[in-house]
Order: C-alpha cells, then structure tokens, then sequence
C-alpha cells in the first residue's frame, strides 16, 4: 500500500521540527516545538497533539522517521551509563593511550581528553587471536567471568568487549558475550566485531565503548517512545535516522546507537541534496544553522562521506555524511573575555532558558537577541506569531554587555553579527581548502531555524555569489527524515597487495558484503515498501609502507581485475597529492559495501508552489550596518519570479524562520519555490 502520511521529526539541542507529507508528496503541516533535553520523547508527543490540532489524523501515518541528538549529547556531556571494557591482556590502556596526537601542536600543555571508560573500569583477559585469525591462546573464561564479577560490583550497567583482532575471527568476543549475558542478563553488552569489524585497535575499541555508553540511555528512550506513539494509535514502524544518511528500525537503534551519532546533520545534508537535485544545481554547500550550532557539509551531486568524524572529543571510526560543525547557532551568547574582547559561543542558551527576549529566566545576549533589536526580527510574528519576544529583555541585556564595550544597543547588536560571522569564515575557509573546492563555485543553500537569517552575511563574508532558500528551511532535517532510504555500511579487513590476492578472493569478498547487506535490509524493511536494492563498492587503499589510507569507490569491473582497481588508486592518489608511483605495489586494506534500500519517491509539490502574491509589501525601520534601512517586509509568495528579480534589504516571514536579504544581493523565486538570492552587479 502507498504511503498515506510519511512524518519525519528531527530533534535538535533547542527545537524540535516536524514535518508531514501525504501520498503525493506534498507537505500538508510543518511544526516546531521547543525540545525537552530531559524527556526528548515528550517533544514529539507535542508534535502529535499539534498534528491532531491541526486535523492530520494519526492513525494514518504508515512512515514514521526521526532523527535525535540524545546520543551524542550523552556523549559530549558524559552522562552516559557506567561502564566497563573487556580487552586482550596487555591492551589495558588503548583508551588512554589513544594515537599519541596532541590536538593541538603548538600548544605542549594542553588537556588530555579524559578516556570514556576509566582505566579503573577496563578489565584485561588472557585470550589471544593472531592477526590471521588463528587462536594462539583460548579465552580464560574463569578470568573472564571474575573480571565481570568485579565490574559489576562497582556499579557497572554497560560493558564493551573488545579483543585483539576480533575483526577476522570473533570467536572469543562471541564466547565471552554468550558467557556473560547466561550470568548478568541485565548488562547492555556489546562486541566489536558485531559493532565495526575493522582494524585500527583505538578506533574500533572507542566505537564500541561509545555503544555501550549511550546504549541503555538510547533504549530506554526508545521504550518509551515507542509506548507513547501506541497510546496516540500511531501504527507505523518507529525508523530512526542514521550518521550516514540511511534508516533502520528504532529497534536496531536501540542496539547501535553509535551509528545514529550525526544523524541530525545528515538528515539535513540528505534532504538538501534532494532540494539542489530538484532545483539543478550540482554544487553546494550546506549552511544548517540552529540554536546551537552551525554545520556545513559539501555536495557535489552526492553528499560526501567520511570516516573520520569526530563527536566531542572522540573519532568516530564508522562512515557519516561529512558534516563540519563551523560556529555557533541562534541561541549562542555573546560574552567578554578575560581582557575585554566580544566573543559569541560556543555556550548556547538552548531552549531553557534561551535568549532573553524569550523571557523564561535567560540573562545574557545572545544572537537571537541582536537580530531582534535590529528590527530583522519581529517580536510578534516569531514561529508564526506562536511565541512572543520582548525586545525590552533583548535590548536591556545588550545594553548591559554595550556599555562594557562603550557602544549602545544597536551597535553591540551589530558586534555579535559580526564577531559571529567572523568566526564562521574562521573556520570555513581553511575547511575549503583542505577540501580543495573554491566556495565561490557553490551555492551555499541554506536552512535550520537561523541559517535563512545569517545565509547571506556569511555569503558576502566568503564571496559565495548565490544563496538558496528552500521551502520550509526551518524544518528541513525534518524533510531529510521522509526523504531518506535504508541505507548500511559493511566492511572486512582484508591487508593484501594485488600481487598477494587470490583469484577471484576480491568478488568473493565484495559478494560476502553485500549479502550482508541485502539480508540487514530484508529485516530491516519489514512493513517498508521498497522500489530497488542496489549496492555501492569502494576499499581503503594505500602504497605498500604506507600508514595512511584513500578511499577508493569501485565498480563490479575493477572488482573483478584488480589491476584495473589498481590503475584508478593510482589517479585518486594523483589528484589528491599531485604525485603518484605508478610502479609501486598497492595494498587493498579494507573493503567496504553500502548497501541502499530505495523507498518510494513522489513528485514532491511545495506549498509555496504558488502564484505570484500581489498584495501590498510591508515596510520596516531596520538598522544594519550601523545604518538605517527601509526594507520590504514579505511572504515567500510575494516575492517574484527571476524575471522580476527584486532587491535588498529584504525581510522574508516564514512560520519556522526568518529570510534576511541584505542590500546588495537581488532576490527571485524558482519554480520548486526556492528563494534564490544572487549578488547585484
């Protein structure tokens, strides 16, 4: 049966979005609800009572997916479960250990990040697997089960297992899993050869400690959720959003937490690669700015990935959308430092209290409140008159911060502005460069409840020459969520040359992935109906000698001959470094598969798809720049077609943002509904 209602939900540190679209694809409700960081699920429990509000009746929805930030917020603010590490004997501190890399090297007395797991917690056992898989000593399940024994006695809830070269043979994690749940059944257990059976020690190690630490907080919240959506008659199967842009099932999720870190950004990523895919344009970059932080991601047709992502303090070993956190979001407080300079975040004022204007107890300035004393944003018609700001908070605590710095309200507003695109264009820029692209080349399409309202402040700051808006850009994580397919990733060490591989070994393998993958989709896609099951090759490749590794995407072709898969090394390693030794042996280290599950599609319709609106345009005093302005204030339905370009300032009032346009840029409106802004000549 088609989909009758598809609802995603994304919850971020500050807002909560909802959206919904019916079987044509047309989106019939957009939401946002203020996040509840000790009751995640009751946000979306809101969200239900406003879509029944609002008519959509509940029962209908057949695709429910959501994306939350619940995981890596336990992360980064250490309020996971207690938890212990089972390892091979003499590998007590990988934890600490780490790769010996400072974070920063110019500075010999900075913080050691703190090991997740405390050494104290961390439990050696004698067992011993060689790099080839054979067993040279068998597991010590006495040892074993004392060294359980203990850590349960100080508290432990969550326990990690990761042995040496359990990524080729698991026999001994599986052993010793099957060993302590007969005895402890109430541990949250998991292994690493079943979480990221990879080599690299640290990486793989940290993976699985980063599961079992948010695992029984992800569960229970899962539990709870999933009872709450029952109780409204929602009969849908409860999908979660993944790190690298995919679904599984809530219940999975639940198991692996750890692939659901990054989700929230990369539903973002997804659904504007959807978004530049509709509007024909293939190069952009992604401006997601929230109450909290700003992440940028780059798309070239397709997002790019990567497995070298961090959350917090920690890498994260397993494959994401390459999203990069660049500054602070709409709720970050500006603040002086210790010799009177103006800095902006990274403390965000969340939801609770939030900015000052919101009035709930917060009492310093942040970035929401100098665009509402500047007159960008409008006191009365915040989410769509929904909620009320007093300008009278914003411009008493920006007075306050002002008269430290000898400037008035209006100017410290201006300040924040500033300093926080300053610091975007800080990080943006060396970013780019590594990435090797010229920004000017993109588009940057902006989003998240802030992104619309600074978007072309960072444009001008970068010398990006055109912005996009899409529709409904304040709830576009949302949309990622209904947009998004079953999608895995799978991997197998495999360390040899092409001189050294068998014939036929690398089919063999690649085929042994993939079946992996289509038997994960085939549980995961029960009561999901699926249009097509396709597969995506690559392997992490190197020099012979060499520490370091290039992905390497491949074809059923180069599989088959890997000489030709050689070959195409040799010009990734060309392009990426200027040089290459065509000559020289190439190792295949790792073999990864992904496999996709394609949900069905529709000929998504925007409900700004409207004609032109030629009702009279508002006017408002603004103040920018240190001038003062007189700017149309508009719907996205009076703004005109790219015949008709008009020009800035403008103000663009939306339900769930407010669009920006300052002078210099002209602005138009596409046929898909996206507000296009591009730099006067």
């Amino acid at each position: 049966m088609d989909t009758i209602y598809r609802l995603g939900i994304d919850i971020g540190g500050t807002f909560t979005d909802a959206l919904v679209m019916d079987h044509n694809g047309r989106v019939i409700a957009a939401l946002k609800t203020p996040s509840i960081a000790a009751a995640p699920e009751q946000a979306i429990f809101n969200v239900l009572d406003q879509l029944k509000a609002n008519g959509v009746n509940i029962r209908e929805i057949d695709l429910f997916v959501h994306g939350t930030t619940l995981g890596v917020n336990t992360l980064i603010e250490r309020s996971g479960a207690v938890t212990g590490l089972l390892v091979t004997k003499g590998f007590r501190d990988i934890l600490e250990i780490r790769r010996l890399r400072l974070e920063d090297t110019t500075n010999l007395y900075g913080d050691k990040t703190d090991a997740l797991v405390p050494r104290h917690r961390v439990k050696e056992v004698d067992e011993r697997v060689i790099a080839s898989g054979g067993i040279l000593q068998p597991l010590n399940q006495e040892q074993l089960l004392q060294a359980v024994h203990e850590l349960v006695e100080d508290g432990v809830t969550a326990l990690a297992i990761s042995f040496l070269h359990a990524y080729v043979n698991p026999a001994h994690e599986q052993l010793a899993e099957d060993l302590i749940r007969e005895r402890y059944p109430q541990l949250f257990i998991c292994r690493s050869s079943a979480i990221w059976p990879q080599q690299r020690e640290f990486e793989r190690t940290l993976a699985t400690a980063m599961n079992a630490y948010v695992g029984d907080r992800m569960g229970s919240y899962f539990l709870r959720l999933q009872e709450g959506i029952q109780a409204y008659g929602l009969k849908a199967n409860l999908l979660s959003t993944m790190s690298n842009g995919g679904i599984m099932t809530a219940a999975r999720a639940a198991n692996e937490p750890v692939r659901t870190l990054l989700s929230g950004p990369a539903s973002g990523v997804i659904a504007a690669t959807h978004i530049a895919e509709r509007a024909g344009i293939h190069q952009v970059i992604t401006f997601d700015m929230g109450g909290t932080s700003v992440d940028v991601a780059l798309i070239d047709k397709e997002p790019s990935y990567s497995s070298e992502n961090k959350v917090g303090d920690f890498p994260v070993i397993i494959p994401a959308v390459d999203v990069t956190a660049i500054g602070a979001g709409g709720g970050s407080i500006a603040w002086l430092d210790s010799v009177g300079v103006l800095k902006v975040g990274p403390r965000s004022a969340g939801a609770n209290p939030g900015p000052a204007c919101y009035r709930r107890g917060g009492e310093e300035p942040t970035t929401t409140d100098a665009y509402l004393q500047l007159g960008i944003l409008h006191a009365d018609r915040f989410l769509g008159g929904q909620m009320r700001l007093y300008p009278e908070l914003a411009e008493r605590t920006l007075g306050n911060l002002g008269e430290k710095l000898g400037l008035n309200a209006e100017q410290t507003a201006q300040a924040i502005l500033d300093v926080a695109t300053a610091n975007m264009y800080a990080q943006f820029s060396p970013l780019m460069a590594r990435k090797g692209v010229d920004p000017r080349d993109f588009t940057l399409l902006a989003y998240g409840g802030a992104g619309p309202m600074h978007a072309f402040l960072m444009a001008r700051e970068v010398g990006i020459g055109r912005v996009l808006i899409p529709p409904s850009p304040g709830t576009l994580c949302a949309m990622g969520c209904t947009v998004a397919n079953l999608r895995n990733d799978f991997v197998h060490t495999l360390h040899k040359s092409t001189q050294t591989l068998e014939s036929g070994e690398l089919s063999s393998l690649f085929a042994e992935l993939e079946n992996q993958g289509r038997s994960w989709v085939d549980e995961e896609a029960r009561g999901v109906k699926l249009d097509n099951i396709y597969c995506l090759y690559s392997a992490d490749m190197r020099y012979e000698g060499q520490a370091f590794d290039l992905e390497v995407t491949l074809t059923l072709e180069e599989i088959e001959d890997p000489k030709k898969a050689g070959i195409k090394f040799h010009m990734s390693y060309q392009n990426v470094f200027g040089i290459s030794q065509p000559e020289a042996e190439v190792m295949f280290v790792s073999l990864r598969a992904t496999i996709v599950g394609v949900l069905p599609t529709h000929n998504t319709v925007d409900p700004s798809d409207l004609p032109f609106d030629e009702s009279a345009a508002e006017e408002r005093i603004i103040t920018f720049d240190q001038v003062q302005h007189t700017a149309k204030v508009l719907k996205r339905g009076q703004i005109p077609s790219v015949d008709a370009p008009i020009s800035g300032p403008i103000i663009v009032e939306e339900y769930d943002t407010t669009i920006f346009i300052p002078p210099g840029y002209k602005v138009y409106r596409d046929v898909h509904g996206n507000v296009i802004g591009e730099v006067e000549a």
